[in-house]
């Protein structure tokens, strides 16, 4: 703050992107809107708009609870006089909130979180080893006949029953014609299809990924030979994650393997999102793993990298774990096979 002369930061939260909050104060506020406010001193002071969450901050005797989010915030604001005030979240604000005199701190913000403290680590562990436990659930429930909602369903109960806080989660399933993954649909799982997820738990605030591919019954040769380069790709970004190397090449090299193969075609935007991602306070954080965004990696970043894409000889596959940036690497926080899953 005092690099950047703010006197004053907002971490701004709502329903969906509690993030930017809970980097400060970390509670899972349940109303609409919250804000962690702190200056140069270090003195922190919170605004809720639920008065649920006056109970669970009351312990810390700095929250407020204002029945107008806005006129609240905007008493606070000037209440502070003259302050040079930042917001981290400023984008995502309703412009009640804000004003064009306070700067945006998201950039700064999201910088500052993007190396893990050891304390994170270890909540980013525990959330790897759920998804882990999660992963070996939705195997052994998936069957066919089961409508997507119903495995999602077994899953979600499973990994809240196992201490979730919360859990990000995308399905597909069926053959070439499956293009990407989605929440789950009535479709009802058949033999020979391709079954995929992302799932991607929270553990006290921290989310970790895994994502796999399974196949009812026993897998096509295309379905093998799709497969072996999913793994090839995976293998190649996790060769190349070490402090120091730009992200842009962590996604090159895992495209560069479908290009060898001939479906360089299947690297961009149309048939894939991103080839990973930063993890930690919210499932997707920056930087995105892909060819266009340059950032030098470091240690003690938490990131998925993944070649999840889709292609004509089996659809849409994925496959990747969260692996934690270390001195000489990478190594991966989950324990899940890695293979191509049979059911």
């Amino acid at each position: 703050m005092t690099e950047q002369g703010w006197d004053l930061l907002l971490l701004y939260g709502h329903t969906w992107r509690k993030d930017f909050f809970r980097c400060l104060v970390n509670f899972n506020f349940s109303g609409p809107h919250a804000v962690a406010a702190v200056d140069r001193s270090g003195e922190v002071r919170v605004i809720v708009s639920d008065q649920w969450d006056l109970e669970g901050l009351a312990a810390e005797g700095r929250a407020s609870f204002e029945p107008g989010f806005a006129a609240g915030l905007s008493r606070f604001i000037t209440n502070s006089g003259s302050a040079k005030i930042a917001v981290a979240g400023k984008e995502l604000m309703q412009s009640r909130f804000t004003s064009t005199d306070h700067a945006s701190a998201t950039a700064a913000v999201e910088e500052l979180r993007r190396v893990k403290s050891p304390e994170e680590i270890t909540l980013l562990r525990q959330a790897a080893e759920l998804s882990d436990r999660g992963y070996q659930h939705f195997a052994n429930a998936a069957e066919p006949g089961m409508t997507e909602y119903e495995l999602v369903a077994e899953v979600e109960s499973f990994l809240k029953t196992n201490g979730a806080e919360d859990n990000f989660m995308l399905i597909a399933s069926g053959g070439t014609e499956v293009v990407g993954m989605k929440p789950p649909t009535e479709r009802k799982l058949q033999v020979g299809d391709s079954v995929t997820t992302e799932l991607t738990p929270q553990v006290d605030g921290y989310y970790a990924q895994i994502c796999r591919t399974l196949v009812i019954g026993e897998p096509s040769a295309k379905q093998l030979e799709a497969f072996a380069i999913f793994e090839e790709a995976r293998q190649a970004a996790e060769d190349l994650l070490k402090p120091g190397v730009d992200i842009a090449d962590v996604a090159r090299v895992q495209n560069d393997v479908f290009r060898k193969f001939g479906y360089g075609e299947y690297t961009g935007s149309k048939y894939t999102r991103v080839r990973g991602h930063n993890l930690g306070l919210h499932p997707d954080e920056s930087p995105y793993v892909l060819e266009d965004v340059n950032y030098i990696v470091k240690e003690g970043m938490v990131v998925i990298a993944h070649p999840n894409t889709y292609l004509p000889l089996s659809g849409y596959m994925v496959f990747g774990d969260t692996l934690l940036v270390t001195a000489n690497g990478c190594t991966s926080l989950n324990t899940t096979e890695r293979k191509l899953f049979r059911k």
